[in-house]
C-alpha cells in the first residue's frame, strides 16, 4: 500500500513538474512555433495546430503569426527623374514564409516591420528616381492634351508615351523587395501606392493655376455672352 502511495505521489510530482515547467503548449490555427534551446532554434517549425510537448525548463516555444500581415509606410518626399518633388504613401502585405529562418534573422514582428520599411522605402525611392512623374500616375497611353497658355492654340497637343506606367512600377518595386527579403524568411505578397501628391509648395501653385484657368474660361464665356446680347440689340427690327 505504501509503495502504491509512493508511486501516485511520484506521478503527481512529475505531472506538476511537466505542467509548471512548460512542457505542454498549445498551437492555434493562426500560429506557428519555433522551439529554441538556450536561444538557438532546435528541430523543425511546428505549423500544425494542437497540444504539443517540449522539454521543460530547457526549451522555449516562440510563436509567430501565420496570417497575412500589413506594412504601412510613413509619408515620404521623393524626386522623380524629371525633378518633380512629390509626397508618397505606400503599403504592403506580407507573411512569414519560413519561420525557422525568420526566427534566426529577425525573431519578432517589430524588427521585421523595421527591416521591411528599410527595404521597401529604398526600392521605392530608387524606382521613382528612374521614372518621370507621368509614368507614376498613369498606366495607359491614351491621348494627353496640354493647353498652351501663352498662345492659347487649340491645336497644341502632345501625346505622352507611357513606357512603364504605375502598374509596372509597382511590380518592379515588388520584385526588388522580394529578392531583398527572401533570406529573412518573409514573403512580400503585395505592394501599392496609397497616395501620390505634390509637395505643399508645388500643390499651392497648381491650385492657383487651376483657379486662374477657370477664371479665364469664365471671362471668355461672359465676353461671348455680352457680344451675343449686343448683336441681338443691333439686329432687332424697329416698329413702324
Amino acid at each position: 500500500m505504501q509503495k502504491l502511495f509512493s508511486i501516485i505521489i511520484g506521478i503527481v510530482i512529475l505531472a506538476g513538474v511537466l505542467f509548471f515547467g512548460g512542457a505542454f503548449y498549445i498551437v492555434n490555427e493562426s500560429e506557428q512555433v519555433v522551439i529554441t534551446q538556450f536561444g538557438k532554434p532546435v528541430g523543425d517549425p511546428i505549423t500544425t495546430p494542437g497540444l504539443k510537448i517540449k522539454k521543460p525548463f530547457l526549451e522555449t516555444a516562440n510563436y509567430f503569426d501565420k496570417r497575412f500581415l500589413a506594412w504601412d509606410g510613413e509619408p515620404k518626399q521623393v524626386s522623380t527623374r524629371d525633378k518633380r518633388f512629390i509626397n508618397i504613401n505606400t503599403y504592403a502585405r506580407w507573411r512569414i514564409s519560413d519561420p525557422l529562418q525568420y526566427a534566426k534573422s529577425l525573431s519578432d514582428e517589430s524588427r521585421a516591420q523595421t527591416r521591411l520599411g528599410s527595404v521597401l522605402e529604398g526600392a521605392t525611392q530608387n524606382a521613382i528616381a528612374k521614372h518621370d512623374l507621368i509614368e507614376l500616375v498613369r498606366s495607359t497611353n491614351r491621348d494627353y492634351v496640354i493647353n498652351n497658355e501663352e498662345t492659347n492654340d487649340q491645336s497644341s497637343k502632345e501625346k505622352t508615351v507611357i513606357k512603364s506606367g504605375r502598374d509596372e512600377l509597382t511590380k518592379e518595386i515588388l520584385e526588388i523587395a522580394k529578392a531583398s527579403t527572401a533570406e529573412l524568411g518573409i514573403e512580400i505578397l503585395d505592394f501599392q501606392f496609397k497616395r501620390i501628391n505634390y509637395v505643399p509648395e508645388v500643390r499651392k501653385k497648381v491650385y492657383e493655376r487651376m483657379v486662374s484657368e477657370r477664371k479665364r474660361i469664365a471671362e471668355e464665356f461672359r465676353s461671348q455672352g455680352a457680344g451675343a446680347v449686343s448683336y441681338t440689340h443691333l439686329t432687332l427690327p424697329t416698329k413702324a
